[in-house]
């Protein structure tokens, strides 16, 4: 049973088999040959730092990201952030998992319901292919369940489904500023370029890559979603078809990140960098709410933004 949260830890706190989702760890030496871990660990209220003085050689054995492990030691303030020293490090074998993935502030009902709004106000022929897609119920219940990413962005259950959303919001705004905007297109290409992350990712114990998301990945998985849709639904228009494939294909932006192409159409420079904008300052609020501390500057780098990021006023730990 978990009796702490990482968001109510304090400096001084003394911690006894307390479970917590373990996000990474590293080995390392001092000088004098002393082996200790440097790990983070989380549960659903946010992420910590710790540190495992002289770790015992069976740890390494079990030890791995994604598993429940029970802490005892004691928290501490180290560079202005909060730090679990650990005096002994086991494997959790039955945790419940509700106490450790992190989940969208936002009622996952609310969300549903402004995705159904978002899908209704679609021309005919979106508006079927979106709905056939996105509304099955078995699928609806998976997508609106899954993280938007592993740690940068939106990790966290419902998350996936409150990027999509903050996404349509600015599409909006973009396409009344911009002339010769198909908002259509736009729109469906916001709500199914990341249509494949439901099965790039496994969400049982935590955030991990599938098997299908290691070999295949959410961009050709949704691309073949899509076009499996298209065909069910037996008229869409080809031309349509292709404009949205390209949407889905480019949403990265450049090869090196991951797009099998670049985007080549307005609706396509456009998703990409309301995904770019969204994922971006997701992740500038996702850190803050990690970093445990209501100092002006965050003690370590962002992983999205690759620095140190200012605390805006108002935003509180």
């Amino acid at each position: 049973m978990k009796n702490k949260y990482i968001a109510d830890l304090k400096p001084g706190d003394t911690l006894v088999n307390e479970p917590f989702l373990l996000q990474d760890a590293a080995y390392r030496q001092t000088k004098d040959g002393r082996t200790y871990l440097l790990y983070t660990v989380s549960d659903k209220t946010g992420q910590a730092n710790g540190i495992y003085w002289d770790t015992p050689d069976d740890v390494s054995e079990w030890l791995r990201p994604g598993v429940v492990i029970l802490i005892t030691g004691r928290v501490n303030n180290y560079r202005e952030s909060l730090q679990v020293s650990a005096t002994d490090m086991v494997q959790h074998l039955r945790p419940d998992m509700t106490d450790f993935l992190a989940a969208s502030r936002r009622p996952q009902e609310e969300m549903v319901a402004e995705l159904k709004r978002e899908i209704g106000q679609l021309d005919q022929f979106w508006q079927a292919l979106v709905a056939h897609i996105l509304l099955d119920e078995t699928f609806l219940a998976r997508f609106a369940n899954a993280p938007a990413a592993r740690k940068m962005h939106h990790a966290y259950i419902g998350g996936l489904l409150e990027h999509t959303l903050s996404m349509a919001a600015v599409a909006h705004k973009l396409a009344d500023h911009y002339p010769y905007v198909n908002r259509d297109l736009l729109l469906a290409g916001v709500l199914l370029h990341d249509v494949g992350k439901p099965v790039e990712y496994q969400v049982e114990t935590a955030f991990d890559y599938s098997d299908d998301g290691r070999l295949v990945g959410h961009i050709v998985r949704g691309i073949v979603m899509v076009e499996q849709a298209a065909a069910d639904l037996g008229d869409f228009p080809p031309e349509l078809l292709r404009q949205l494939v390209h949407l889905i294909a480019a949403h990265h932006g450049t090869l090196e990140w991951g797009s099998p192409t670049v985007p080549k159409t307005l609706e396509a420079i456009l998703l990409h960098q309301i995904d770019l904008l969204d994922s971006r300052m997701q992740g500038f609020y996702d850190h803050w709410r990690n970093e445990g501390s209501n100092n002006l500057w965050t003690a370590k780098p962002s992983p999205i933004l690759g620095t140190e990021l200012r605390r805006p006023p108002g935003l509180e730990r």
